[in-house]
């Protein structure tokens, strides 16, 4: 019998450790204050936390229906209402997935073929990509440039070809923290019904919106809803990453495919967490207005903290993270500086040319999150004091 080892299909040839596990081993041998990977060290409402407790004391713990359960697919119906004033039929539109990464997953593999070309905006989040090869699609960047980190109309327009199935737009936006307002989703929104293009809104970080102007929704827009694919989840707005409950809304010749691929990938989510979810989006409007505050003054905090050890960062319009510019500390990547940070300064962070297909376009850029309890951020503010001593 040949001990030769198994060849791996084409389609991982390129994909290997993400930089947020190499990060996170990093600092954990350093005993760094890790502000690299994207998820809070505190938890959400115990009131939601007790009601999966509960669901798995009464018994709640085997499959949930294929779609989600009624509850939560109202929920998510009653939340769209509420904060978007849009009408999404819960039974035909909504479909509960193992979070926001699996809903991406079955839409990319329920209508990419092979050789289709999907336009990312780079820096993108490190999933986009290997999914999309993995559908058998191609990437096409169109880079945010810095350091407004917005893109450019002309490239836009260029990157859209006959070959074009879809494009991916995440607002607020990992990593720069930026929002795509409504005058550039209406650019896009023509492209996309010029070249006949799916638009995929990655929308997780919808509750944590620092701009007056707030989310706008592709949906919303003129002739936008029968090709736009809205992803979401509970767990940023909630701080439940590990709970894994998102979900897709897509009109009902949309939602069909993307069932058919999602009930043969892990055909339902975790039953327990899903009405704990539904009741989390029903929460009163004081609990979103809080969450906002009080990531603001966690973002302030730690961009004064950074501005004060020479790195100085751009303030983000959305989500949880900010950009900071090392330019005053010569390193030849930024993969030097971020392995330095963690082993001399002892904090972690992510080299902002990780989240690009073209590194060559990235600058001076690295990335910290700021969803921690205040001790964290105290801490990494005492550390980065060091930096100019």
């Amino acid at each position: 019998m040949s001990s030769k080892a198994h060849v791996h299909a084409d389609r991982i040839a390129n994909v290997g450790m993400t930089i947020f596990s190499e990060m996170t081993r990093l600092a954990q041998e350093h005993n760094a204050v890790n502000l690299g990977q994207g998820f809070p060290d505190f938890d959400g409402p115990q009131e939601i936390k007790r009601l999966a407790m509960e669901a798995i004391a009464s018994g709640k713990n085997q499959y949930a229906p294929m779609i989600g359960l009624p509850a939560l697919r109202r929920a998510i119906a009653r939340h769209q209402a509420r904060f978007y004033v849009h009408e999404v039929d819960p039974d035909l539109e909504v479909t509960v997935t193992t979070g926001a990464t699996e809903g991406l997953l079955c839409t990319l593999l329920a209508f990419i073929n092979p050789g289709d070309e999907v336009i990312v905006f780079e820096p993108c989040y490190d999933s986009y990509v290997p999914v999309i090869r993995m559908a058998g699609g191609i990437p096409v960047p169109v880079t945010l440039h810095e350091p407004l980190f917005k893109f450019n109309h002309h490239e836009l327009r260029e990157a859209f070809t006959h070959k074009t199935k879809a494009i991916i737009i995440n607002t607020p936006h990992n990593p720069t923290g930026m929002m795509f307002n409504q005058l550039e989703l209406g650019f896009i929104s023509d492209l996309c019904q010029e070249f006949n293009v799916l638009a995929i809104m990655d929308e997780v970080y919808e509750h944590i919106v620092f701009d007056q102007h707030g989310h706008v929704q592709m949906r919303s827009l003129p002739d936008m809803k029968h090709r736009t694919i809205t992803i979401s989840s509970l767990g940023k707005t909630c701080s439940f990453t590990g709970w894994k409950i998102g979900w897709v809304i897509a009109p009902e010749e949309l939602t069909l495919h993307i069932r058919n691929v999602h009930q043969y990938t892990v055909f339902s989510t975790a039953t327990p967490f899903q009405g704990a979810a539904a009741a989390a989006l029903d929460l009163p409007d004081s609990f979103f207005s809080g969450l906002i505050d009080m990531y603001r003054e966690k973002r302030d905090f730690l961009a004064h903290a950074l501005a004060g050890a020479g790195l100085h960062p751009i303030l983000p319009d959305g989500a949880y993270f900010i950009l900071a510019d090392t330019s005053e500390y010569p390193f030849p990547n930024m993969r030097a500086f971020s392995s330095w940070l963690i082993k001399e300064i002892g904090i972690a962070c992510i080299p902002n040319s990780s989240f690009y297909l073209q590194p060559e376009r990235a600058g001076n850029y690295v990335r910290f999150c700021f969803c921690k309890n205040n001790q964290t951020l105290e801490l990494a503010a005492e550390r980065l004091s060091l930096m100019r001593s």
